[in-house]
């Protein structure tokens, strides 16, 4: 029979079940992963995805995710120096005060705690290296250590060793204790070339 305007199609097959139904058809290019993340943002009958947050980013790989570009680090020219310049050169005594100070402020009366140890020797490390970059000269690596430890009738020696260069670096170490804990904090200055 012939369509007559205004009248919509019927068809004349038998309704299905949904066991009966066909599987999905596979995707084609325009109705790639792409098409389908973005669907909600799509206007109807549009062709083009909306720009979702993975759209942002300057390159989009095949499928539709984002390329991160790698960060790339500044490389600086080597400035062809073997040694630290007068003056420039690791104070340990001057480290050993900045740490005592920062011992003391950071554990003044805190309370020894099996659980709370770990973290809180973790802070002291972060707290007690950045405190020494602020007087230690350029261009040398600090490499800082705590030893935490509950406070008792225990004996306790604590020893390290390098390999480094004498002339040119050094360490400073601190001790702290109270009636709950104490502490001893080393940080070692290694010139970097």
């Amino acid at each position: 029979a012939p369509e007559q305007p205004g009248r919509p199609r019927v068809s004349r097959t038998p309704a299905r079940g949904p066991e009966d139904s066909k599987p999905a058809p596979l995707l084609s290019r325009r109705n790639s992963i792409l098409s389908r993340r973005s669907s909600s943002g799509m206007v109807p009958g549009s062709r083009r995805p909306s720009i979702g947050p993975w759209m942002l980013h300057r390159r989009v790989s095949f499928s539709g995710l984002p390329i991160f570009q790698p960060i790339l680090k500044t490389r600086l020219e080597n400035t062809y120096r073997i040694g630290p310049d007068k003056g420039c050169r690791f104070d340990a005594g001057r480290v050993q005060r900045v740490l005592e100070g920062t011992l003391a402020c950071a554990l003044g009366t805190t309370v020894y705690s099996a659980q709370g140890s770990a973290p809180l020797a973790l802070s002291l490390t972060e707290l007690l290296q950045n405190q020494a970059k602020e007087v230690v000269p350029p261009r040398y690596k600090l490499v800082c250590h705590v030893v935490l430890g509950q406070q008792g009738q225990q004996s306790l020696l604590v020893a390290s060793r390098g390999l480094w260069d004498p002339e040119t670096d050094s360490f400073a170490s601190a001790t702290f204790s109270n009636a709950s804990l104490f502490a001893v904090a080393t940080v070692y200055g290694v010139y970097f070339e």
